[in-house]
């Protein structure tokens, strides 16, 4: 079964993006993080979805996105889409 795209947009230091990304690690969920301090097409994208704030971890995954999502569901969604 293929894994759909999860692209996990984070910024440095934040303690909840590292436990999403250890999370999703140790389900071996494969990912892209972008940086929304470095990229502000990004950080524009993740303020559409989190009404206004540039609240990280946001995911998007299986065309959804997703603002401080478990990493269980992060897997459920990028292994069969529910």
């Amino acid at each position: 079964m293929s894994q759909a795209e999860v692209t996990v947009y984070s910024r440095p230091g934040c303690p909840y993006c590292y436990l999403l990304r250890r999370g999703l690690r140790r389900r071996g969920v494969t990912f892209t993080e972008i940086d929304i301090w470095q990229q502000p097409e990004a950080a524009a994208a993740v303020r559409a979805v989190a009404d206004g704030n540039e609240t990280v971890p946001t995911v998007h995954v299986a065309g959804r996105w997703l603002v401080n999502p478990r990493a269980a569901h992060v897997q459920r969604l990028a292994n069969n889409g529910k």
